[in-house]
């Protein structure tokens, strides 16, 4: 299952909410050819899922219907260029990449099978606070950017609580996947294992 830093979540979502802030809108034909596009490139990759078989033919449909979500959601926040399009776009790849992640879980059994859907809701939770954040952040600060001192220092207090209520959802994420882990123990070293859980993500 692929992983995700946050670090390199949120990179990327910085990466997406600057450089669409920067687009321009598309033409109707523009538009209409990448929807055309996109509609080809999914027909000829669901078509190379068919030599495929059991969860082999799950997992590529589902990174073919997520390719196609994402692509679409990021052609319609090139076009609409809103904050709103680019965090609908950062969404379809969390929730994409969720639905592979979940796939590919499939092929384990066990413990070992729920800790690695933790893992893959844990990566999708963190892929959505930190869009959800990024976008509080942007409204914020394209409103103080035309409004007073005092609405200025109101954005940086509503900027200051989104990433603690980012940083809140991954901790729990992260808790959730820790908890799963232990669950493979037993006795002593599961409650030793859930203490030290609860001590590093900040549970009671």
């Amino acid at each position: 299952m692929r992983k995700f830093t946050v670090t390199a979540i949120a990179v990327a979502i910085g990466f997406t909410f600057s450089v669409g802030a920067m687009a321009q809108t598309m033409s109707k034909d523009d538009y209409k050819a990448g929807m055309d596009s996109i509609a080809a490139e999914y027909k000829s990759n669901k078509a190379s899922c068919e030599a495929l078989s059991g969860n082999a033919n799950d997992i590529c449909m589902a990174e073919v219907k997520g390719k196609e979500k994402i692509a679409k959601a990021d052609l319609d926040a090139r076009n609409k260029n809103t904050n709103e399009s680019r965090y609908d776009a950062l969404i379809a790849k969390a929730n994409a990449n969720y639905a592979v992640a979940r796939e590919k879980c499939d092929d384990r059994a066990g413990n070992v099978k729920d800790v690695c859907l933790k893992e893959a809701k844990a990566a999708e939770t963190a892929a959505k606070a930190d869009a959800k954040s990024q976008m509080k952040v942007s409204k914020a600060n394209k409103k103080a950017g035309k409004e007073s001192a005092e609405v200025r220092k109101d954005a940086r207090e509503t900027s200051a609580d989104a990433r603690q209520d980012a940083a809140s959802d991954k901790s729990d994420a992260r808790y959730s996947v820790a908890k799963e882990k232990c669950d493979a123990l037993a006795g002593g070293a599961k409650d030793s294992c859930m203490n030290e859980a609860k001590l590093n993500y900040g549970q009671r």
